[in-house]
């Protein structure tokens, strides 16, 4: 948005012309005077008095105007700060700039940002993922359904074998393929390396072998921010796929802080609650957007963009998730084994039956969100490890669980035999709920 400051820069001079007169002697007027008797001259001294008062008073009138003219400049600009326009104008350009560049004219200040876009773009994908599902057909038979979605993510750092990329969990959540397309407009094919529901966080890799060198030295890893130094009506820039058309970049500015919202699931209608307090913000986020860049003036990652808010009587109000709230979390999710899919008659089961407990619904029935076990299966993975009915299982190596839908979605990643680790809440007497780890072997 571009402010446009109206200074009103009076550089007229101030000219004061001061006429000083008297009688001249003698009323001489240019004709010879005629011959007249002799006459009884005037003392001279009396004209003279005269025209030195006159002189005087013209001087005295000259010096006290000048003093009141001095003495009114002096209070403008120290009391009340007029008049020094040249300094005004170099002082809120300063205080506007803060590391943004600005281009200025004599009326109008705009911010440029271009800059900082050219430094965080080599380190902002685009993610395209693709899932199939069997869909139900008018005349009761089923065939499969090919959906295709879009998003972005943010490169973030990178080990011995992979680039690892940071994206909103809900933008790989289902997928059976993803393709990430870098700056260079190249795209591979990408894995995920750890996902978490309940703060909407995701890690996906790509395999440096698949990444040319073209491509490696056109894009870069991104510079993370602090997000707890973050002020309200500070500038914000929001990068990403909107709409999935290819990278698009929306200003605006940190609206709020430590706001609460609660998503809702278009296809299930789960209504979830954030798991961190998020950014609001004014800069556009639209769909695609989400996995997104939200950037300081320095070119600072300091939040993950993740959703808007939609109605008729909204505008301008989109969240991010503050870098700073899931930096640990991120670093464990990109220590995490990358996960590839078992197929399908390859995959291993827990042996349980249980229940969604979305964040509403547990706030509702005093029960922690997650899984809730309604039985398990006598001689399963889970019976032999000792789970028990009315335990809730919310996480699975460390990826957490806020569904059966997520908990569904972590097993394609492993097959018959293999163990995994689970993190469930046991019921006690008193009504509270005791975390407890468990490795179970899946049958």
């Amino acid at each position: 948005m571009d402010n446009q400051y109206n200074y009103y820069n009076s550089n007229d001079d101030l000219n004061s012309n001061y006429q000083y007169g008297g009688p001249r002697p003698g009323g001489y007027n240019g004709e010879q005077p005629e011959q007249q008797k002799p006459r009884k001259e005037k003392k001279p001294h009396k004209n003279l008095v005269k025209a030195a008062a006159v002189t005087g008073f013209a001087i005295l009138f000259g010096v006290v105007s000048s003093a009141v003219f001095l003495t009114t400049n002096l209070v403008g600009q120290k009391i009340l700060g007029l008049g020094d326009y040249g300094k005004t104008t170099t002082a809120s350009s300063d205080k506007i700039s803060s590391g943004t560049s600005l281009s200025t004219s004599s009326s109008v200040v705009t911010s440029d940002v271009s800059d900082v876009v050219e430094k965080v773009m080599p380190s902002i994908v685009s993610i395209t993922s693709m899932s199939v599902q069997e869909v139900q057909s008018f005349f009761g038979g089923t065939y499969e359904q090919t959906n295709e979605g879009a998003g972005t993510g943010i490169i973030i750092g990178k080990n011995d074998s992979e680039l690892l990329i940071v994206t909103n969990n809900h933008v790989v959540e289902g997928s059976d393929t993803l393709t990430v397309t870098f700056d260079d407009q190249s795209s591979v094919e990408a894995n995920i390396k750890g996902t978490d529901a309940t703060y909407d966080v995701a890690v996906i890799a790509v395999a440096l072998d698949q990444i040319s060198d073209d491509t490696m030295d056109a894009i870069s890893v991104a510079t993370l921010g602090d997000s707890t130094k973050l002020q309200i009506g500070e500038p914000a820039i929001a990068i990403g796929n909107a709409l999935g058309y290819g990278q698009s970049v929306t200003t605006g500015v940190i609206s709020a802080l430590d706001r609460s919202v609660s998503t809702t699931d278009t296809q299930t209608g789960e209504t979830q609650e954030s798991g961190a307090k998020l950014i609001q913000t004014d800069a556009a986020i639209n769909p695609g957007n989400s996995g997104g860049a939200l950037v300081n003036v320095n070119g600072e990652v300091i939040g993950i963009n993740s959703a808007k808010l939609t109605g008729e009587s909204v505008e301008g109000i989109g969240y991010a998730i503050p870098i700073s709230d899931v930096s640990d979390l991120i670093q464990n999710l990109m220590n995490q084994e990358t996960k590839t899919k078992v197929p399908e008659n390859e995959r291993g089961l827990l042996g349980i039956t249980g229940m969604s407990v979305s964040d509403a619904f547990s706030q509702q029935i005093d029960v922690p969100a997650g899984v809730y076990v309604m039985e398990v299966s006598q001689g399963s993975g889970a019976d032999k490890a000792g789970m028990t009915k009315g335990s809730i299982i919310t996480a699975i190596n460390g990826s957490s669980i806020d569904s059966m839908e997520a908990l569904q979605e972590q097993l394609q990643y492993y097959a018959k035999g293999e163990t995994v680790s689970l993190t469930i809440l046991v019921p006690q007497s008193n009504g509270e709920y005791d975390e407890q780890g468990l490795d179970v072997t899946l049958g």
